[in-house]
Order: C-alpha cells, then sequence, then structure tokens
C-alpha cells in the first residue's frame, strides 16, 4: 500500500469515527398509541426516557406495554435509518483502496 492510499485509508477511518460518534449522542424519539407513549432512545439504542401519558393508564396494562414496545421499535427503527444513512457509504471500507 503506497502512502496516498494509507492517507485515504486513515482520512475515512476518521470519517467513520466522527459519524458513529454522531449517531451515537443524537436522540431519536419512537411514539405509539397516538403519542400516548413516548421513547428516547439514543443511537447507541441506550433507553433515554419513557413518558406516558396518564390517560393511557386508564387502559388495559397490557395495552400500555404493547404501546411501549412499539415505540421502542419505532426509536430503535430510526436509530437503524439514521445509521444506514450516516455509515452505510462505508460498507465498502476499502474498496478501490488494494
Amino acid at each position: 500500500m503506497n502512502q496516498q492510499q494509507m492517507m485515504k485509508l486513515r482520512k475515512m477511518q476518521k470519517q467513520m469515527m466522527e459519524a458513529q460518534e454522531k449517531l451515537e449522542s443524537t436522540v431519536f424519539t419512537g411514539t405509539a398509541g397516538g403519542g400516548a407513549v413516548k421513547v428516547e432512545v439514543r443511537g447507541d439504542h441506550e433507553v433515554v426516557s419513557v413518558t406516558i401519558d396518564p390517560e393511557a393508564l386508564e387502559d388495559d396494562i397490557e395495552m400500555v406495554q404493547d404501546m411501549i414496545v412499539s415505540a421502542l421499535n419505532d426509536a430503535n427503527k430510526k436509530v437503524e435509518a439514521e445509521s444506514q444513512k450516516l455509515l452505510g457509504g462505508f460498507g465498502g471500507l476499502g474498496g478501490g483502496l488494494f
């Protein structure tokens, strides 16, 4: 590998790390039940908060549990979509370098 290829590889690695850090620090919101349940998840999939509308607690507990699961899944889908957007271009890391 020549010097130019090494520099290009290092630059791509730096860009990938920056994109990963940005993703991990971004908070994504998932909702369910028309907004009755809201969850916030960071890009590293750590749950930041769960908010439940008090009126939703009057519903069947199983329904509330399902809404929590749905809201978490919604937030995680947003994380994955953003991950693909930010990091998808790095899937071929090394492509064309060698």
